[in-house]
């Protein structure tokens, strides 16, 4: 049995670098390939700044967990800009 845990950002990067899903199945080579080519584009880009990056990330993983309403408001009450209408209509259109 295994005594990995499953949750947490960590637990999906350390699943990749083993190439093992959390199952115990391997994880296809193309499906890692793919992943590296994309990955390795991603940390060449230039990035915008922190918060921006910040904000970025709390939108988008905030939106799973938290209600619109609610995380527009934590946005404006931590100093963030609030939701933007493109954001509510990815995230929050299908809930």
């Amino acid at each position: 049995m295994s005594t990995e845990t499953t949750t947490g950002a960590d637990a999906i990067d350390l699943a990749i670098a083993k190439g093992i899903d959390f199952d115990g199945s391997p994880i296809p080579t193309a499906k890692l390939d793919l992943y590296a080519q994309v990955m390795g584009l991603e940390g060449n880009r230039q990035r915008s700044g922190v918060s921006n990056t910040m904000r970025s990330r709390i939108v988008r993983i905030g939106a799973k967990h938290i209600p619109q309403a609610e995380l527009d408001q934590k946005l404006i009450d931590a100093g963030f800009a609030p939701l933007k209408e493109k954001e509510i209509a990815f995230f929050y259109s299908g809930k």
